[in-house]
């Protein structure tokens, strides 16, 4: 029994720590609903909401961009992006059980939010260049030659696809580390908070302040762009 009591104290000496601040999460959820609108207004042939949902998706996208350079600790890509080799070795204990003390992406995560940061970059910046190709109103539109123009157009399915089947991996990903490890990814990306061992410090937050600033630039970056593209 007294053999059994320090293993007992060291599973209770946890406390909940923020592992995703609030502009992470806000993004996360953000971009999932602006996704399911984009898909659903392109069914519809509704172009103009298509058309600002995907403005949005890219001001948001720039600002993950810059969140990742100068936001919290969590959110860093230097933070969280590892060598492939490293990756793969996480991806070889995947369907083994044990707790989870991973503060902020896993090797195997870090590199799946890079592709889909990607995919929905240049998914919506082509979505700019169609949506001008197609109105004749962007200035670059006229010294783009005609097979670029198409190449860019054809571009933009094939990214939309790339991106649902990206989608499609992440929500299977979530699925198997709750099954195979008992990993719950999902609740600390709702509350923004994650069961961990008291010996693990919490990481660095950046302030709401200079998210706000980073979002602005983000959406005058996106108009700008929309305007010129």
């Amino acid at each position: 029994m007294d053999a059994d009591e320090p293993v007992n104290s060291e599973k209770q000496a946890t406390r909940p720590v923020l592992v995703w601040d609030v502009p992470t999460r806000l993004f996360h959820w953000l971009v999932v609903v602006l996704v399911a609108a984009a898909y659903a207004s392109a069914k519809l042939n509704w172009m103009d909401w298509h058309v600002r949902i995907g403005e949005a998706l890219l001001a948001l996208v720039l600002f993950r961009l810059l969140w990742g350079i100068f936001g919290s600790e969590t959110a860093r890509f230097h933070g969280f992006l590892r060598a492939p080799a490293a990756a793969w070795r996480h991806l070889r204990h995947v369907f083994q059980r044990e707790a989870d003390l991973q503060v902020g992406h896993n090797p195997a995560g870090g590199w799946m939010v890079l592709l889909l940061l990607a995919l929905l970059l240049g998914e919506a910046l082509s979505g700019l260049y169609v949506n001008n190709d197609v109105a004749d109103d962007g200035p670059l539109t006229q010294w783009v030659p005609a097979w670029a123009a198409n190449a860019i157009t054809a571009l933009h399915t094939i990214l939309w696809d790339a991106l649902l089947a990206a989608v499609a991996l992440h929500l299977l990903a979530i699925a198997l580390y709750a099954i195979a490890k008992g990993h719950n990814l999902l609740r600390p990306m709702l509350t923004g908070r994650k069961l961990l061992p008291a010996r693990i410090n919490p990481p660095r937050p950046a302030s709401a302040m200079l998210a706000l600033l980073l979002l602005i630039v983000s959406a005058v970056a996106t108009t700008l762009l929309a305007m010129y593209l």
